[in-house]
């Protein structure tokens, strides 16, 4: 297997166009690329459609804020969100309302299965959660299905142009440990894009990641940034 290449924040930012369909890790700021989204804010990349779990914006123990992605939907960036919770962003909700800003909402774990059967090529994802609910008007929703007389709903496979991962360390060849809660979305994220870029804190040689730590394979892995420590 090859090394991968080495890039940073800013060439990675260049590498995403306007309009392009994101997918971003993170639960909160927690697993997130930040300096890539960071590069993104300042080259104004516009009409994104961004795919997370949440928009990200925290708040800190001192009332600082850190705001991610979030800093993506402030600066209207952002044309279409698809995500399971956006209440701790309040502008997406002002910007749906006035009509700048599409927003659709899944149930946490049918967007992560919608997720993985795109990267895994399936047609399709079956779930009988939201079933008589808001869900079977989504989008992503092509219809309802009867199986052994319980009712399920036929949901989309979700694909993205890019992957943003945030992990903890990263080998030359791509291979991925998430640290705790880094993993969250980061692992299904990274087979359903066509160009998948790993942000890490710590760029180690081949062998320094144990075997059973890998959680995402090279294989999946296009590009890495040396990102901040955070």
């Amino acid at each position: 297997m090859a090394k991968k290449p080495v890039i940073t924040a800013k060439e990675a930012a260049a590498m995403i166009p306007d309009g392009a369909t994101i997918m971003c890790g993170g639960f909160l700021a927690c697993g997130q690329a930040r300096a890539i989204v960071k590069e993104l804010v300042a080259r104004g990349t516009k009409d994104l459609t961004l795919i997370a779990n949440d928009m990200a914006r925290a708040v800190g123990p001192k009332g600082e804020e850190f705001f991610g992605i979030a800093e993506l939907i402030h600066n209207h960036q952002v044309k279409r969100v698809i995500a399971t919770h956006v209440g701790m962003t309040p502008e997406v909700g002002q910007q749906n309302t006035e009509g700048t800003l599409e927003v659709n909402l899944l149930p946490q774990g049918t967007l992560a299965e919608c997720i993985r059967a795109g990267g895994a090529g399936l047609g399709g994802v079956l779930t009988p959660v939201g079933v008589d609910t808001l869900v079977e008007d989504s989008p992503f929703c092509l219809g309802r299905q009867t199986i052994d007389g319980k009712d399920y709903l036929l949901m989309k496979p979700i694909h993205a142009d890019f992957a943003l991962l945030g992990t903890y360390k990263c080998d030359e060849y791509g291979n991925c440990w998430y640290k705790g809660t880094m993993r969250n979305f980061n692992v299904v994220m990274a087979t359903a894009a066509d160009t998948v870029i790993a942000e890490t804190e710590y760029l180690v040689p081949v062998g320094e990641i144990e075997p059973e730590n890998v959680h995402t394979y090279g294989m999946c892995v296009n590009y890495i940034v040396e990102g901040d420590r955070k």
